[in-house]
């Protein structure tokens, strides 16, 4: 979708932000407007005060996998971020069905916000959260990294969004929480001939999980 609504991330203003191309073989062209910084800048007599030392990501910058054992899914996490018309970018081409994707303008997962995650529900067949509707609260998502580090999230809500209503995107805002959340296509699919996605879904699917403070096991699938 793309939407004329105004939100705020990491200090700037992203005009028609949307989630979009989420179903492989679905989705529209994505429009909107570029990224305006707007981050006021101190005056001279202003000091800023000195940054806060930032909150080292338990996982750092190693590869990382989302795991969820009721579905089936192992799935490497690659970063993505904005299109030069400030809509979020999806995986295609060969990559798309079994990728998911951690959007760099959300929180880095585990250092008390919001780690926004997104893939395909199919591409040319079943893609990697083809079964997400059948998660439920209380089930498990860990992100386990390379060396063996594991993340570990509680499944607290399932629920569809509208893609044309602004609201959907507060979905993505930061949080006081450290959660994860995650969207996938949803809803009924009209082919729109589109040359990349085929066509579009009705309404996107959204699991929100929190952190939980069960202990993960190290080097476990």
């Amino acid at each position: 979708m793309a939407t004329g609504v105004l939100t705020f991330v990491g200090g700037v203003v992203l005009l028609g932000v949307g989630i979009a191309g989420l179903g492989g073989s679905s989705g529209e062209p994505p429009e909107g407007p570029a990224v305006i910084d707007i981050t006021p800048s101190p005056s001279p007599e202003e000091t800023p005060p000195p940054s806060a030392t930032p909150i080292q990501p338990p996982l750092g910058d190693q590869p990382y996998r989302i795991v969820i054992s009721k579905l089936g899914v192992d799935a490497p996490v690659k970063t993505y971020g904005l299109d030069a018309n400030a809509v979020p970018e999806v995986p295609t081409g060969a990559d798309a069905p079994g990728v998911v994707a951690w959007y760099n303008f959300s929180a880095q997962p585990g250092v008390g916000s919001n780690a926004v995650y997104a893939g395909h529900v199919t591409w040319n067949g079943p893609a990697v959260f083809f079964e997400l509707t059948a998660m439920a609260p209380g089930d498990e998502i860990r992100l386990v990294g390379a060396d063996g580090t594991a993340l570990v999230y509680t499944v607290s809500e399932v629920f569809s969004v509208d893609p044309t209503d602004p609201e959907s995107l507060s979905v993505m805002h930061a949080t006081q929480e450290d959660i994860i959340t995650i969207i996938t296509c949803d809803g009924a699919f009209t082919d729109t001939n589109d040359p990349v996605y085929g066509g579009e879904y009705s309404s996107r699917l959204v699991v929100k999980a929190q952190r939980s403070t069960a202990a993960a096991a190290l080097n476990s699938p």
